[in-house]
């Protein structure tokens, strides 16, 4: 990993701003697979999953591994074995496990695949897959290869949303959650974080741009579509389109919070006055107070954050068309 600060991309001296070429794609058979499993994920989902998800894998699949992770790190030296011996990394867990072997597959120029195990899987609403695990894994014999973006944060990659601010303190309510369950231990923690907030001054460089100031809420940067177990925070981005979409979410009372916040779930709240979207390839984030950047579920990386997109970075098995 690079060090934090840096916005070079694992295993590269590539320029600060600039794009990572490709690795070299490795040779990989479909019809492989070493299966990542977190046993943890979704409250014991995606071990509770596991012995059906195998079967179905097995029933077009010629050779299937299984292994099941100690933490995050072991995760992506198991996606690098994968790589090594010519099989699909397929991730079974929540989006944080997604992004970790997403990153040491595009690192080495394999091929990811990934199955739904943990409480968001909001990666899968992106792409449109089923959010059955035992679906998806049949799924993905008729699956079909693009090529997708990848993002990262000082050096960190991750799929899909990352974001400051307020959504940090939502992160830490719903990670401590034990008593609330699935999609709505984010909506839980948003409620819980709302009483207690105080607007934070942002300063947000665009592309290298000038400074701007933003006192308000949230700073996120979108490489996909959905978070928080199917907020549709930046509804018009797109894993392939070479573009970042940062959200802001200024500051506004909390009463006009509270009634905008339902429509985030369809991605009318950029309708709103006090949001805005734009497009970038690069994003450098600080505040006025200590936050952790979260994306993918897990905290990625601390302020100040300089956020890059490495287009087309990723072999991914998608749903087909």
């Amino acid at each position: 990993m690079t060090t934090p600060g840096t916005d070079t991309a694992p295993g590269t001296d590539t320029a600060p701003g600039t794009d990572t070429a490709a690795p070299p794609a490795a040779e990989v058979d479909r019809r492989r697979l070493l299966l990542i499993v977190n046993p943890h994920a979704g409250g014991g989902r995606g071990a509770r999953a596991l012995p059906d998800v195998s079967a179905a894998l097995r029933r077009w699949a010629s050779d299937v591994r299984v292994e099941r992770t100690r933490d995050i790190g072991h995760a992506a030296d198991l996606a690098g074995q994968a790589v090594a011996d010519g099989r699909v990394a397929v991730a079974l867990g929540g989006d944080g496990l997604a992004g970790r072997v997403a990153e040491a597959v595009a690192r080495l120029g394999g091929l990811l695949a990934v199955l739904p195990g943990g409480r968001g899987n909001d990666f899968l609403r992106s792409v449109g897959a089923s959010r059955d695990p035992v679906i998806a894994a049949t799924a993905l014999a008729s699956s079909v290869e693009r090529r997708i973006d990848l993002a990262e944060a000082n050096g960190r990659a991750y799929l899909g949303i990352a974001s400051v601010g307020f959504d940090s303190d939502v992160q830490v309510i719903a990670n401590r959650a034990r008593f609330v369950r699935g999609q709505q231990v984010y909506t839980y923690g948003a409620l819980r974080a709302a009483a207690a907030w105080k607007p934070a001054r942002f300063t947000v460089e665009i592309d290298d741009g000038a400074p701007r100031e933003l006192v308000g809420w949230t700073v996120a940067v979108a490489n996909s579509a959905c978070y928080g177990g199917g907020m549709r925070l930046a509804p018009g981005a797109e894993l392939d389109d070479g573009l970042l979409d940062v959200v802001l979410l200024a500051h506004c009372g909390k009463i006009t919070f509270l009634s905008t916040f339902p429509k985030v779930f369809s991605g009318r709240h950029v309708d709103s006055a006090h949001v805005e979207v734009l497009r970038a390839r690069s994003v450098r984030v600080d505040a006025d107070r200590p936050f952790q950047l979260y994306a993918d579920g897990d905290p990625v990386a601390d302020l100040p954050a300089r956020i890059v997109l490495r287009p087309g970075l990723l072999r991914f098995l998608a749903p087909p068309a």
